[in-house]
């Protein structure tokens, strides 16, 4: 059967891709956070992941405020990364696995999820920066992936549990997969930040680091804080944690920490990056 070897996270912000655009990896502002990523990379050479899932949140390419599904999945045999006024060059087109995402989205709309099923997807930065961050150009080596939007917009979003028991139903989801793939799950986003009203540029370095501790011992615990809450501690964009406690979700109960970075700020933004290996 299919079996998620790891769970990685990342941020998502569209600096991250002109900064790669432009080769700025030895850049003194840049360099920090970039030199974050080469034990992941290590790791993924030697394990050679068959898919990606991608957890990351719409950021008006698909979905705007007048419809936005809580969580939507692609189906699609592939994605275009297209333009959004972001000044980073556009990706091409990304490898999709119809037959993996039908069977999460018949696994979790099972397991009581209502769900947004795409088979038609373009995808933007939140995907394609941390699939680039993660694999490099993807004309030359390309992994088959499955885009899952969760709402971190428009209120009401779905809370922190409502996001980890989401990725549990998609870790069974997965399981039940048969084949021998290898399956890596991204949760992609944040870490802490706002980038408007009052609290503009808001990073809370404790909350975050307390977040990397508490995502991989016990999570479930991490999963009851409230939505009110999380925007309190992370601010408004710092929303987009449940994106990782979807990852996490989809992992088993005991994982592994092998890679954490954490570096601020990056276009003010509180910038995480965990790999975390799944139990047998």
């Amino acid at each position: 059967m299919a079996r998620i070897i790891g769970g990685l996270t990342s941020s998502h912000i569209p600096a991250v891709g002109a900064a790669y655009a432009k080769k700025q990896f030895e850049d003194p502002y840049w360099k920090p956070f970039f030199e974050g990523y080469p034990p992941v990379h290590k790791w993924l050479a030697e394990q050679k992941p068959d898919v990606a899932v991608v957890f990351y949140n719409d950021h008006g390419l698909n979905f705007f405020l007048d419809k936005m599904p809580t969580f939507a999945i692609g189906a699609a045999f592939e994605y275009e990364n297209q333009d959004e006024g972001w000044g980073i060059p556009a990706l091409g087109k990304f490898r999709g696995y119809p037959e993996l995402s039908w069977r999460i989205i018949d696994g979790v709309v099972a397991d009581g999820f209502d769900v947004c099923s795409c088979q038609e997807m373009a995808v933007d930065h939140g995907f394609s920066v941390p699939v680039q961050l993660f694999w490099g150009d993807q004309t030359k080596n390309p992994i088959k992936t499955i885009p899952i939007c969760v709402n971190t917009v428009q209120h009401p979003v779905p809370t922190p549990m409502r996001c980890y028991r989401f990725g549990q139903a998609i870790g069974r989801a997965i399981a039940s997969f048969p084949g021998a793939e290898k399956v890596v799950i991204l949760g992609t986003g944040g870490m802490s930040h706002q980038l408007d009203g009052k609290r503009a540029g808001f990073i809370n370095k404790k909350f975050d680091l307390m977040c990397m501790e508490k995502i991989v011992d016990d999570p479930e615990e991490l999963a009851k804080i409230s939505t009110a809450d999380l925007i309190h501690e992370a601010g408004a964009q710092g929303l987009e944690f449940i994106l990782w406690l979807a990852m996490r979700g989809c992992l088993n109960g005991k994982v592994k920490r092998l890679h954490q970075n954490y570096h601020i700020p990056i276009s003010n933004t509180a910038a995480g990056t965990l790999l975390l290996e799944n139990a047998a």
